[in-house]
This record gives structure tokens, C-alpha cells and sequence, in this order.
């Protein structure tokens, strides 16, 4: 392998996108962010909601097995940021079905191998193994996500013309008696069923009348046509238009909507379930929604989402190891700074620094000028002792809403503790909206680490009257007489 360049490094930061605490005690604080489908708190395009779920490829990562596999080879790190093959329906809806979306860094002996003598920009499509079938060039220094999506569409369709005259000469054969050779045909469309789910369900329900009953439940196939596909996109930019402007039952319905006209496409379920998990504090629904994702056929980015409010989910109900588990599952998934935050919050609870400053440093490297990214891991400078940093990040980012509860949570470390009250009175009762949230979240800022100098203060305990109550306080964290930590 050819030694990384700046560029790898820089694209590897970029990417990894697209303390003896029993752990009985753990829980996952309110800092972590959330909503907006699991990309709240983050500098992704306010008015996208179909991000590619892109991951970096390395070398020691294993090869798909099955389907086609997309190859983008970006030319610089400017072009990986601002490219329109960040966002697109077509291709994360294809990431549901067995297409897996993976950048390369050009400079290395894959990327070489790719290129092939060309120059990036370049999208590769193709076979598993690596065997290339088609790319898509850059013109002028420019690679247009619609050249990618044609270049998939074009041999997509002619995957699905072979199926189709599969299909054709297995029922010639099943009309001459040739039950055999109609089956085995008709189980090789089956087999597809990934891809091509629509040919798949036709051929089971061939397979059916030939007395063939080990066939599993094919699912429905997503919505891929230009009108229906534009609707939805419309629809749910309109619900993430009003989620960013706290009319969340708005959101609720439009999301809707969008579920409604492609119930085989799982993103507008990703904000659904992200909506009523973080923002209305509907869990019983969250959960539901989750679930749903995971018994789908769904892309990267939706299944981490799910597993990720399972995971937050879990662990606020008690279930700490198992919780744990859920959340790291999302990240081995795909990588979410979401998750990575909260990944960060538990072992900060559990008192174990390194681990916490690990997953700091990971949401970071996903997105090092997202502000909401930059608060969070000002609270563990404030803890490590860098008050005087933290606090000037703290005020240069006063303003920010959702970042209340990791901006009171500075003001506490650095012991200002009427800074620190100001500022979850207003993440309480001006950012959350929901009692159901606002009581989930007192009780998270009860056990949460970063306020152990307001625990015996009566204005917090006053300020933290409605929390639910389930998490207890470690012993180790209880605070001492006269309320010193």
C-alpha cells in the first residue's frame, strides 16, 4: 500500500461518512443531540434529507458478498464536501437494496487500480469482487450525481430485462411439463430478491404453484418513479423545515405522508422515529418505528439511526450493558457523530476518560466545524481541566438553542453556577417542547456527571422537580455535605 497522503488523511477524517464506575450506573445524557433523522446537531444541508450513506473503504475492510458496489474516487477534499453525490434518493434507496456506496481515496493501490490510467473524479460501478462494469467520468473537474445514478440505472435494467426472460422461459417450461427446469429458473429470479424484489415476489408466487413452500416473505419493492420520488422529497424537506422550526406535529404529518406513498423506503420512517424519540418523547412509537427499520430492507445510515434510539432508549430504561450494545452495533454499522456523542456520555458516566475522550474525538474527525460537535467536546475540555478553553467556546457559541444543556454544562465545571441554572431553565422549558422529553432529560442531568456541583443545590433539585425518576445516582457521584463534589 502506498504511503497515505494528506488528502487520505483528510478523507479519512471526513469520513469514517459521510474511573471505576460499575456499569450498573451508566446512563446516557441529554447532551448527546438528536432528531432531524439522527442528523440533528450536525452541518449536513439543512434542506437535504436523502444523504448516500458513502463509507471510506480500506484495505482491511471484506468485500461485499453480493450485489453491485459503487466506487466514488473524488478528486480533492473540496470537491468530497460540496459534490452532488452526497445527496440523493435514488442511490440511498439502492443502498436498501444490496448496492453498497464506498469512496477511495485515488492516491492509494485500489484507487490506482480503478482509475485505471483515467483521473479523478470517478465512479466505478461494479461486481462484488471488484470487477469493473461501468464509470462515470468527470467533465471539466466534475463529477454530477446524475451521471452516477445512469451509469446504475442503465445496468439495472438490463439485470432486470435477464430476469425477466428468466422468468419468460421458465413458464414455457412449466407449460411442457418441465416442472424441474421451470424451478430451478424460477429460484434463480427469486434469489435476487435484494435487488429486485418486484421480479422476486413474481417468481415466488410461481414457485408457490409448483408446490414449492421454502420461500421467505419477499419484500415490496421502493418507489423509484421521477413524480412519486420528487412528492416525497418534497414532503419531507417541508417536515424538516418545520422539525428545525419546533412545529413537530407538523413534521409528523408531512413525514407521514412521505411513509405513506413509499412505505418500502425507510428514511421518512428514520425521521419519523428520530422525531418521536428525541423531540416529542414518544418512546412506545419511537421504539415501533426502530424496530420497523430493522425488519426492513434498509440502507446503512437508517439501520445505525435505529439501532442508535434503541440503544438511547435501552439504557435510560435500565438496560445498560444492553443499551451499550445497540449503540455500538450503530456505529459498526455506520458511523453517526450522534452516536458516537452518546457513546461518549456513557463512558464519561462510567467514569472512564480514555473512552470518553475516544468517542469525542471520533464525532469530531466525522465533522470538526460542526459548532453543535465542537460545545459537546468543550464540556470534557471543561472536565479534563481546560476551563479557560472551554469557556470561550462556551461564548462564542451562547446563542445556540440546542446546545443549552452543553453549554449549562460548562458553566457548571467551571463552577458559575448561576450561568449553569440560566441555561437549563432554558434548555427545560424553551428548547424542549414536550413534558415527555423535559422529564427524560432532568433525570439525565440529575446523574450526569458534569452537574455533580449542582446536585445539592436547591434551584437545580427545583429545576429537576419533574424527572422521571428511573436512573439512580452512583454512590461515588453522590455529592458530600454542603454540597461540595
Amino acid at each position: 500500500m502506498s504511503k497515505p497522503s494528506k488528502f487520505a488523511r483528510c478523507l479519512a477524517l471526513l469520513l469514517t461518512l459521510l474511573l471505576l464506575v460499575p456499569p450498573d450506573w451508566a446512563t446516557c445524557g441529554g447532551g448527546g443531540g438528536g432528531g432531524m433523522g439522527g442528523m440533528g446537531g450536525g452541518s449536513a444541508m439543512p434542506e437535504q434529507t436523502y444523504p448516500v450513506p458513502w463509507k471510506l473503504v480500506r484495505p482491511s475492510d471484506p468485500a461485499p458478498t453480493s450485489g453491485l458496489v459503487i466506487y466514488w474516487l473524488p478528486a480533492s477534499q473540496n470537491e468530497l464536501e460540496k459534490s452532488s453525490l452526497r445527496f440523493s434518493r435514488t442511490l440511498s434507496l439502492w443502498a436498501s437494496q444490496c448496492v453498497t456506496m464506498g469512496v477511495v481515496d485515488f492516491h492509494t493501490d485500489l484507487g490506482q487500480k480503478l482509475l485505471a490510467g483515467g483521473a479523478a473524479p470517478l465512479a466505478v460501478l461494479a461486481q462484488p469482487d471488484g470487477t469493473p462494469i461501468a464509470k462515470a467520468e468527470g467533465k471539466n473537474g466534475f463529477l454530477r450525481v446524475e451521471q452516477v445514478e445512469k451509469v446504475l440505472e442503465t445496468e439495472t435494467k438490463a439485470r432486470e430485462n435477464k430476469l425477466k426472460q428468466q422468468m419468460d422461459e421458465a413458464k414455457e417450461k412449466a407449460k411442457s411439463g418441465d416442472t424441474p427446469g421451470a424451478i430451478a429458473l424460477y429460484r434463480s429470479v427469486y434469489e435476487q430478491k435484494c435487488m429486485f424484489p418486484g421480479r422476486a415476489k413474481d417468481a415466488a408466487k410461481q414457485l408457490k404453484k409448483l408446490g414449492v413452500t421454502d420461500l421467505a416473505e419477499v419484500p415490496d419493492a421502493p418507489i423509484f418513479e421521477a413524480r412519486t420520488s420528487a412528492r416525497i422529497q418534497r414532503l419531507m424537506q417541508a417536515g424538516l423545515k418545520a422539525e428545525n422550526a419546533a412545529r413537530y406535529r407538523q413534521a409528523e404529518r408531512l413525514y407521514s405522508q412521505a411513509h405513506r406513498l413509499d412505505p418500502a423506503d425507510p428514511t421518512p420512517l428514520r425521521y419519523l422515529g428520530e422525531l418521536y424519540r428525541h423531540e416529542i418523547g414518544d418512546w412506545d412509537r419511537a421504539a415501533a418505528v426502530f424496530h420497523q427499520i430493522l425488519a426492513m430492507p434498509a440502507d446503512p445510515l437508517s439501520r445505525a439511526v435505529a439501532l442508535h434510539g434503541l440503544g438511547k432508549m435501552t439504557i435510560h430504561n435500565g438496560e445498560f450493558k444492553q443499551g451499550l450494545a445497540l449503540m455500538e452495533q450503530s456505529v459498526a454499522v455506520f458511523p453517526l457523530a450522534l452516536a458516537y456523542r452518546n457513546l461518549a456520555v456513557y463512558w464519561n458516566s462510567e467514569g472512564d476518560a480514555a473512552k470518553t475522550d475516544f468517542y469525542v474525538q471520533k464525532a469530531l474527525a466525522l465533522d470538526p466545524k460542526d459548532p453543535f460537535n465542537v460545545v459537546f467536546a468543550a464540556v470534557f475540555e471543561a472536565q479534563s481541566g481546560h476551563t479557560e478553553e472551554a469557556l470561550k467556546i462556551a461564548r462564542e457559541n451562547q446563542g445556540m438553542l440546542e446546545a443549552s444543556y452543553n453549554l449549562a454544562a460548562i458553566y457548571a465545571q467551571a463552577g458559575q453556577k448561576e450561568k449553569a441554572l440560566a441555561l437549563l431553565q432554558r434548555h427545560f422549558f424553551t428548547y424542549e417542547r414536550y413534558r415527555a422529553v423535559r422529564s427524560k432529560e432532568m433525570m439525565e442531568a440529575r446523574v450526569d456527571a458534569v452537574f455533580l456541583s449542582l446536585r445539592s443545590d436547591p434551584r437545580f433539585v427545583a429545576l429537576t422537580k419533574d424527572a422521571d425518576g428511573r436512573l439512580p445516582i452512583p454512590m461515588n457521584q453522590q455529592p458530600r455535605p454542603g454540597g461540595n463534589p
